[in-house]
This record gives structure tokens, C-alpha cells and sequence, in this order.
């Protein structure tokens, strides 16, 4: 089992646990996050889905990112909360960046801004991670599944519904 696949299977224990529902917006990873939520256990009781928007189009119509640069903490905000909004969940992970090889809005390559929203508030913070576009993104998905596994530990959770 892969250190990605290890995680994944922790936030499953974690959100089930919580009773909480997760979500993704995703832009350079292209739905990599994505697919490893989707694969992680009992997934489908917690793992709302994803809106993977690579064009800045996508991110200005359907995630309310505001125009101008889309690799940014506002896009990164509007990403967080959007996509919590749309899908209805009460934890998101948003990406956006420069996976290289050239720069993108001014940012260098591997320059990359995180959204995580949980239960109404969004945090928001930069990385800049070394290497080929493909390590950039594997990087990335690593510290989007760190941030819903830290944001899953202090979540007060939701009440469970009853029992019939």
C-alpha cells in the first residue's frame, strides 16, 4: 500500500468517524487527489467528489474564483468554499499552481497556494515544491491529503443521524 493510499485509508477512518462529508477543488493535480479519496474505504459514505477546474475559465464561472491571477491565495479561497458550497461538504481541499515547467501568472514552477475549508472558515497557504512538473504534483497531493487529515483531527464532527 502506497504512503497515499495509507493516508487516504486515515481520513476515511477520521471522517467516518466524524461524520463529516469532504470535497476537493483541484487544478494542476488534473483529479489526482480526487482519485485517491474515491479509492480509499467506504468512501462513498463521506467523499462528497470533486470539481477538477484546469482551465481558468472553469475556476472564474463555476468556483467564483475572481478575475486576475488564478495561482493565488483568492483563488485558493474561492476554490475552498466554492467547492464546499457546490457539493455540500463540511471540509475542502483546494489547489492551485504553477506545476512548471514555466511559470504561471507571475509565480515561479512549483509555486503552489492551498485552500482548506473547514465547517465555514477557510485557511489558506503557499508552498513552493522543487522538481519536474510531475513531482510538483505529486507533492502537492501529499500535502492536500496532510491538510484533510490535520483538519479532520480538530473537527467537532457532525451529530450521527439516528438509529431506526
Amino acid at each position: 500500500m502506497s504512503p497515499q493510499d495509507r493516508i487516504a485509508e486515515r481520513i476515511s477512518t477520521a471522517a467516518r468517524s466524524a461524520h463529516v462529508f469532504l470535497a476537493t477543488a483541484e487544478s494542476l493535480t488534473g483529479g489526482q487527489i480526487s482519485c485517491i479519496l474515491g479509492a480509499a474505504p467506504a468512501s462513498s459514505d463521506w467523499y462528497r467528489g470533486s470539481v477538477v477546474a484546469y482551465s481558468s475559465e472553469v475556476k472564474h464561472q463555476v468556483l467564483k474564483v475572481p478575475e486576475g491571477p488564478v495561482v493565488s491565495e483568492a483563488s485558493a479561497r474561492a476554490m475552498a468554499g466554492a467547492v464546499a458550497e457546490l457539493l455540500g461538504a463540511d471540509i475542502a481541499v483546494a489547489v492551485t499552481g504553477a506545476g512548471g515547467p514555466d511559470p504561471q501568472d507571475g509565480q515561479p514552477p512549483g509555486t503552489v497556494w492551498f485552500g482548506l475549508f473547514t465547517h465555514g472558515r477557510i485557511d489558506t497557504e503557499m508552498r513552493r515544491f522543487d522538481g519536474e512538473p510531475q513531482d510538483v504534483v505529486t507533492a502537492t497531493t501529499d500535502h492536500a491529503l496532510e491538510l484533510l487529515e490535520r483538519a479532520l483531527v480538530s473537527v467537532p464532527g457532525r451529530v450521527p443521524p439516528p438509529l431506526a
